[in-house]
This record gives structure tokens, C-alpha cells and sequence, in this order.
């Protein structure tokens, strides 16, 4: 066997960097890669989590934050609180919704965190 077929990558790239990847790596397992998925399956649900990322993309400018890893993790994490301070849970790890019809009657906190994970992928900060 060769150097080549043990080199692995180095512990650094498999962990967070900072506490905004952090927030953002733990929405993206939470209801992130499911619902960009369901997005891209029907086109009422990415329209609904279009909606949700222009009010995302103006409440950070209103802000003045930028869509960057800390601005969207700062506003990820402001939704988080305020659902929980509601009364309302977010989807452990591997339990969001995967059929449209439950994507598009999903509560307005967790569609607004789908828009967050969408927007830190188009943004290339996820």
C-alpha cells in the first residue's frame, strides 16, 4: 500500500472553524439539507423558501449585517431563540419533514432557517 491511501484530511476540515459555521453546519443537519432538497422537488415549496430568503436577505440589511458565515448564523440563531422563548421545537438531526405537503404547511421558524442554510450555500460560506 502507498502514502497515497493513508492520507487523509486533516481534523481541521472536519471541524467547524468558528461558532458561525458551528450554527450553520447544525441547520443544515437540522432541516437544511431536507428541505433544499424538498425545494428543488417542487416548485411551491422553493417558492415558499424563496419568500423566506428575500425576507432573510432584508432583515439583514436592515440590520446592517452581511450575508456572510456570521451574519446568517447571528440571524439563525435569533430564530432558534425565539421559537424556543414560543414554545416551538426545531427538528433534531435527520427529522425534518421530506414530503412537500409537510414542507409547505411547515412553521414559519423552520422555513425561515431552510432559507438561511439556502442563502449560506449560495453564498458560499456553508
Amino acid at each position: 500500500m502507498t502514502n497515497e491511501f493513508l492520507a487523509f484530511a486533516p481534523i481541521s476540515a472536519l471541524v467547524p472553524t468558528s461558532p458561525a459555521a458551528g450554527t450553520l453546519d447544525e441547520m443544515m443537519a437540522r432541516v437544511g439539507v431536507d428541505g433544499i432538497v424538498a425545494a428543488l422537488a417542487d416548485p411551491g415549496v422553493l417558492a415558499l423558501i424563496d419568500q423566506h430568503a428575500a425576507g432573510v436577505r432584508d432583515a439583514l440589511a436592515d440590520a446592517d449585517q452581511a450575508p456572510d458565515a456570521d451574519g446568517l448564523a447571528s440571524y439563525a440563531r435569533s430564530i432558534a431563540a425565539g421559537a424556543r422563548r414560543m414554545g416551538r421545537t426545531l427538528p433534531s438531526p435527520g427529522t425534518a419533514p421530506v414530503r412537500s405537503a409537510d414542507w409547505l404547511a411547515a412553521e414559519w421558524h423552520v422555513l425561515r432557517l431552510v432559507a438561511v442554510c439556502r442563502l449560506a450555500l449560495e453564498n458560499e460560506v456553508l
